[in-house]
Parts: structure tokens; sequence; C-alpha cells
């Protein structure tokens, strides 16, 4: 794999927040069966090209940028 993150994990990333209003990082990577280290990664790059946002209530989520 290359330095940066691939766009197929960001793909899978973004299929499986299509399913859901919102999940945990450590949720996403268990469903999409990725270490948790690549996809806080991933999230991370989705959310600078504004493709994903962060949510707070109590505690953070991630979902689809609306």
């Amino acid at each position: 794999m290359t330095e940066g993150i691939s766009e197929e994990l960001k793909q899978k990333i973004l299929d499986y927040l299509g399913t859901t209003s919102k999940a945990k990082n450590r949720d996403v990577a268990r469903a999409i069966e990725v270490d948790k280290v690549l996809v806080d990664k991933a999230i991370a790059e989705l959310a600078k090209e504004g493709k994903i946002e962060y949510i707070y209530l109590g505690t953070s989520y991630i979902q689809l940028k609306k």
C-alpha cells in the first residue's frame, strides 16, 4: 500500500456510512474488517475532503455530509 490511504478503503467507509445515520470509528472498522488505525486516518482524510462530518452527542460520531 502507498503512503496515503487507499481510495478503496475510503469508498468502503462511505458505503458503510450510507447504511446508517451515524457511527463511531470503531464500529466502522469492525464492520468493514479493517484495522481501526487505518480507518481513523481514512476518516480524517474524508472529513478534510468534505465528504463526512463529525458530530458530537456526548461522544463523537461520524456521518455522511448532508
